[in-house]
């Protein structure tokens, strides 16, 4: 499995105390700089590993973190998942600013973010974007002495406080000191340094949680709706996957318009085999054994009229936990809010839940003994696994997985 690399460079105030972190994207662990070549990419990747991977506890533990935006990811608004109170939003300095982005910050600084301006100048025409920043980072190599000291006349009849960045010497951080500045940053204070971690089954538990909250038929559509928009790809493809249903017949246009248009169920069934679609150091046929498995035990829970199908469509789907996490069903289930019957079916095939998820085992192993436990006729056992190859043949069309 991949490592994980963010960078870490400490933010300090007056007294040198770190009041923050600025996250930094690293493709590397042997490379203390910066190679991007998409800042989409970059930011999102940041995003990610600080927030799913690594954690934004263990990399600036009560401080904040300062996160750089590109144009698109402001616009676009993927900033949901941040806490206000832990996260300064950093406008980088090559983006296009016009009304649109400009109006975007607003909002978000009506919202409660503190906003930051990255490697600064000031021009007129900018003005309305100072006025809704917090902070302003000045890149003091960038200056003359001269300039640096205008500049900060000029800013200083705003409401925002200026951070120092590149201060690589003593005399520079004294000149910062003396001009009024409120934090710093540079090579003199400290160097970025690199927080590795290496890409484990224990952070795929985070998206398992999510699907167990995503078949829990009471979960409301603001809450699907906070846990997508915590990724990027995985919202683009759920809206892939709606508007290729043919029960969808209109074009969405947006997670929320999907969402709302459509039973909480149907998304979750949906959503989980998308999540788990991104599991990708595994065979493809493992996954669709996860959602044939899924699909037949709905099936013969619907011919035996049994209530809340999307339960047994869950004991399906998560009947291969343990190979796909290369873990025992004994340890991963207590990380998991199931409920006790959905663990126990999985663990012990108990109750109607585990006896459906031992028929569908036993038809996969040709246990012809078995199949008469839950009652039903062999031809319609038999025509559930058909119908349940069918689709997964016609989900996997869309989820570009090989049957």
């Amino acid at each position: 499995m991949s490592d994980v690399f963010v960078g870490r460079q400490p933010i300090y105030d007056r007294q040198l105390n770190v009041v923050a972190y600025e996250l930094l994207f690293r493709s590397r662990g042997d490379v203390n700089q910066a190679e991007i070549t998409d800042g989409n990419q970059a930011t999102s990747q940041v995003v990610h590993d600080a927030f799913m991977e690594i954690g934004l506890d263990l990399l600036v533990g009560s401080k904040r973190a300062f996160i750089n935006l590109t144009r698109d990811f402001i616009l676009q608004d993927f900033t949901a998942l941040f806490s206000k109170d832990r996260v300064v939003l950093e406008v980088l300095e090559d983006i296009v600013i016009d009304a649109e982005l400009i109006e975007a910050v607003r909002r978000l600084s009506v919202q409660g973010y503190t906003i930051a301006l990255d490697d600064f100048i000031y021009y007129e025409h900018l003005r309305p974007l100072v006025e809704v920043a917090d902070i302003v980072k000045v890149d003091i190599l960038a200056l003359t002495r001269p300039e640096l000291q205008r500049y900060v006349a000029q800013l200083s009849r705003y409401n925002v406080q200026l951070l120092a960045e590149k201060v690589e010497t003593r005399d520079a951080f004294a000149v910062c000191q003396e001009l009024g500045f409120d934090y710093f940053q540079g090579y003199f204070l400290c160097q970025p340094d690199i927080v590795t971690r290496e890409r484990s089954p224990a952070n795929r538990t985070v998206l398992l949680n999510l699907l167990a909250k995503l078949q829990n038929p009471q979960t409301a559509v603001h809450e699907l709706e906070s846990i997508l928009r915590q990724d990027v790809a995985l919202s683009y493809k759920l809206l892939r996957l709606i508007n290729a249903d043919p029960g969808t017949p209109r074009a969405l246009e947006s997670i929320h318009q999907a969402l709302s248009g459509l039973d909480v169920k149907f998304i979750a069934a949906w959503v989980s085999l998308l999540m788990l679609a991104d599991i990708d150091d595994k065979p493809h046929e493992l996954m669709v054994t996860a959602m044939v498995r899924g699909k037949m035990c709905e099936l013969l829970a619907e011919a035996m009229g049994a209530p809340a199908q999307e339960r047994f469509f869950t004991v399906g789907l998560f009947s291969v936990l343990d190979a796909m996490l290369d873990s025992s069903m004994a340890d991963l289930l207590p990380s998991l809010p199931l409920a006790a019957d959905v663990a126990q079916a999985l663990l012990r095939h108990e109750g109607v839940l585990g006896q459906t998820l031992q028929c569908v085992l036993a038809y996969e192993r040709r246990d012809w003994d078995y199949l008469n436990a839950l009652g039903l006729a062999r031809r319609t056992i038999r025509d559930a696994y058909l119908n349940a190859l069918t689709w997964t043949s016609n989900v996997s069309d869309h989820l570009e997985i090989s049957c």
